[in-house]
């Protein structure tokens, strides 16, 4: 089965980017420069920063439908990213190098299964989720600190 994997897209957080620390605070956010690789997963572009690159974290509202499972966490931007992952049948490197909770939801935004894969078996797990009934989507989540990672569809 193929699957395609969406970072976010970055308009939401343009104009985030160039704001003082002090403006920011008053958003909810901060700003951090990455300082190891990996550490600081960017959510648009899919990749770890470079260190020396700034990012933003943000609270994001990744589940927003009305059910249970709505929800939001903290995610970090590269500051001044611009073009969204957007790839079929690739496993970024970000994900192929953490352990990932895979989390399957149906098109009513329940969820309908689940799965924990690391590394190597991240793309194994994504076909599995995709082909349980009623499975509309998934959802990516870096397992350690349970942040969202990315959206994936089948393509």
């Amino acid at each position: 089965m193929n699957f395609r994997i969406l970072g976010l897209s970055p308009e939401p957080f343009r104009p985030l980017y160039g704001l003082s620390d002090e403006e920011l605070a008053r958003r909810g956010s901060r700003r951090y420069v990455a300082d190891a690789k990996p550490g600081f997963p960017d959510r648009i572009e899919m990749r770890d920063a470079e260190p020396g690159e700034p990012l933003i974290l943000v609270n994001y509202l990744h589940q927003s439908a009305d059910t249970p499972y709505r929800a939001s966490h903290a995610v970090f931007v590269r500051e001044g990213a611009q073009q969204r992952y957007d790839a079929c049948n690739e496993i970024p490197e970000v994900l192929a190098r953490r352990m990932i909770s895979l989390r399957a939801f149906d098109a009513d935004h329940w969820m309908v299964a689940a799965e924990l894969c690391e590394g190597p078996q991240v793309a194994a797990g994504i076909r599995k989720l995709l082909d349980q009934p009623g499975a509309a989507y998934l959802q990516a989540h870096y397992a350690v600190r349970g942040c969202y990672a990315a959206r994936i569809e089948r393509a």
